[in-house]
């Protein structure tokens, strides 16, 4: 839209069906998103209104709401979903607090999909090996990229906590700081967003895919959630000895019995069950613990002020808003029902089979197909839409042959 017609307040129109839009661009059929596939209105939100500092023609982002036409917020907005659930944790007096962490790779361009990605050649005339994880010097090679990312970052208005080298080979995380979950979904979705841009300009391929290299450790979304009073600012977690609360033993109970149902929702493609089936600390389990990294459900070690519970489950390709509203949902549904988690796990285990997850698209999508809860806190036209457009993208992977089958079965009898 032209910064004329932005500021004159016209109103952006989108036709309905473009919120089920699967990834190669086809869509479910219309009865997913109603058969006159009518207009939703995109509604900008004040506060996420951008100039993008890496762009030389001038050129403003809005980051926007999809709502109906009269007004409400639309059932098949990811966004919307979000802001109904910190509205009904607003309705109980209490607001959840979440920090993300984001693990992403630096690539050379891959112009040709069939072969493998590899790291880009850095300031040294070298492409990394893999031994830099968590070394001082380990983003030394990229230097003008990241320099530019951190100066980007700051003219945006998003703060960052930590920025590591994580395990695998040209993989890098940043922690985004804790607050308001609408805030860091809309942060976490600006900063893929300005990654890859980033890299455009310095002849570099950001990917946030779950799993890009086999043999190397996958890219998560951790999310680390605690809830506060409404006023006081209190960490309902801890009570006034520093102790766990039931409040705290609620909500991990709530994730442990939706995260079967919601799988599909933090792992939302093909690729991300190869993180999650060739785990390196990327669990497949609704398992609870203190501490440990091999736990669906962590609680790191902190203070009692800053209590929280970190989902391991999502990758770096799940949709933040999504991701962060069913995480906070399933909480919110264990502390309603005062539902009471499994014992927490130490060291080595073995998963027990009902906290167990899908581990294939199709399993996840048949899980949440059957799940009376998710429709419950979604509604049925959002899960319904979101299986159908995600039905369809699986269904395009089956259409292709893999160069693992032609090399290994091509030769069987």
């Amino acid at each position: 839209m032209t910064a004329e017609g932005f500021l004159e307040g016209r109103r952006l129109q989108m036709a309905r069906g473009v919120l089920l839009q699967c990834i190669m661009g086809g869509y479910p059929p219309a009865r997913f998103y109603g058969s006159d596939d009518s207009d939703l209105a995109l509604v900008p939100d004040p506060a996420q209104i951008h100039r993008l500092p890496w762009s030389k023609q001038p050129r403003a982002f809005a980051i926007c709401d999809a709502d109906e036409l009269t007004g409400e917020s639309s059932n098949l907005s990811t966004r919307g979903q979000l802001k109904a659930v910190i509205k009904r944790y607003a309705g109980l007096g209490l607001a959840p607090v979440v920090a993300t962490e984001l693990e992403f790779f630096v690539f050379a361009p891959n112009p040709d999909p069939t072969q493998n990605f590899q790291p880009p050649i850095g300031l040294d005339g070298r492409r990394e090996d893999g031994q830099s994880a968590f070394s001082v010097s380990s983003s030394n090679g990229l230097r003008p990229f990241f320099s530019e990312v951190y100066e980007c970052m700051a003219a945006l208005g998003l703060p960052r906590d930590t920025f590591m080298h994580e395990m695998g080979v040209s993989q890098f995380e940043i922690n985004l700081l804790h607050g308001d979950p609408l805030l860091l979904a809309d942060q976490t979705f600006l900063f893929k967003h300005l990654l890859k841009e980033v890299a455009l300009k310095h002849g570099l391929t950001v990917v946030c895919m779950a799993k890009p290299l086999a043999h190397t450790p996958g890219s998560s979304m951790h999310i680390h959630q605690s809830i506060v009073e409404i006023g006081s600012g209190r960490n309902v977690f801890s009570d006034d000895a520093g102790q766990e609360t039931a409040t705290f033993r609620h909500f991990i109970a709530g994730q442990q019995a939706a995260m079967a149902d919601f799988t599909a929702l933090f792992a939302p493609n093909v690729n991300s069950y190869q993180r999650l089936c060739h785990p390196f600390a990327s669990p497949n389990n609704a398992c609870w613990s203190h501490d440990n990294r091999a736990a669906g459900l962590r609680i790191p070690a902190s203070s009692p002020v800053a209590r929280r519970v970190e989902n391991r489950l999502p990758g770096a390709d799940a949709n933040p808003y999504l991701a962060i509203a069913a995480s906070l949902a399933a909480g919110l549904y264990g502390i309603e029902h005062k539902l009471e988690p499994s014992e927490p796990i130490q060291g080595e285990f073995e998963v027990p089979d009902n906290l167990s997850l899908p581990c294939t698209l199709h399993a996840a999508l048949e899980r949440l197909k059957r799940s009376q809860l998710a429709k419950e806190l979604f509604g049925q036209e959002f899960i319904e839409g979101y299986i159908a457009s995600k039905t369809l993208e699986l269904t395009s992977f089956y259409d292709e042959i893999t160069p693992w089958e032609r090399r290994v079965l091509a030769a069987q009898a």
